[in-house]
Parts: structure tokens; sequence; C-alpha cells
């Protein structure tokens, strides 16, 4: 008999650290940056990637100290997952917490880890530094969060 998929079973809070760093995808999506319209207060992903961020294989360069290194890089946990409105809908985080089923794409899914970037779901070789770009022109690089295309 198989054992139960954790993601099924157990809620986010539930998961053991290891199910729980295993749960991500690895799009890379929540390490862009985002920008907030300060009249609507809607989130608007950019092409523009955390300096920590390897573009050509979607991982955080320095995962043990991005904190100390990034300020403002937001550590996700079962508490704020419901309340991170920018995790991105495709996000296996906000799919757990939301009560919904993986994508076929998800490694925990399929086996392979390299299928989010072959389906084009991750930022994989589509964002550029954000050290790379003045902060004024931030917003010329607004993108659809969906496909990584500037709207």
């Amino acid at each position: 008999m198989s054992e139960p998929l954790f993601w099924k079973t157990k809620t986010l809070a539930q998961m053991s650290e290891q199910e729980w760093e295993s749960l991500c995808d690895g799009c890379a999506k929540c390490c862009l940056v985002k920008l907030e319209d300060e009249d609507t207060s809607e989130i608007h992903y950019t092409g523009l990637h955390c300096r920590l961020l390897d573009a050509r294989t979607c991982q955080c360069s320095d995962y043990p100290n991005r904190r100390k290194i990034v300020p403002d890089c937001v550590k996700l946990t079962p508490e704020s997952v419901g309340d991170l409105d920018w995790l991105p809908r495709t996000c296996a985080y906000r799919l757990v917490n939301e009560g919904r089923d993986l994508y076929d794409w998800h490694h925990l899914i399929c086996g392979d880890r390299w299928e989010v970037h072959r389906r084009g779901v991750s930022a994989m070789d589509k964002t550029i530094n954000e050290d790379d770009v003045d902060p004024e022109d931030a917003e010329d690089h607004i993108v659809n969060a969906d496909t990584l295309k500037r709207r």
C-alpha cells in the first residue's frame, strides 16, 4: 500500500520541515520584485529578480542567509501563506492552503524537478537581476505574473 500524499492529508502547519521545503515547486516567482500601486494596493510583478536568485537555476544563491542579505525577503510560513495575496496562483503553498491540488508539472506529482521549467511556469531565464536596473525604472519591467511577459 502506498503512503498517502502528505500535502493532501496535512495542513501546512502540520508538515515537517522536510515536507514544507519539498512543497516548493522551484518556480522562483516569489523571488521577483513586486510593485504595489499606491492608489489601488494592486500588486504588479516585474521581470526583475532578487539579487540572490540564480536565473539559470531558479535557486537562491544564499538561501540560509537570504534574509540577512536581503532584509525585505519574505519568509513563507504556514501562518503567512494565506495573507500573501501576491503568491502566484500556481504556488504549491497557496494551492495547499486553499485546499486545491498541485499541478501535474509539480515535481511531487511528476517526479521531475525540471518539468516546471520545461513547461514555462517558472522564471527561469525570463528575468534580469534587480541590481542591473535603476530602481526608478522598475515600473518599465511590469509583467504578466503567469507568463512573465511584458504587458
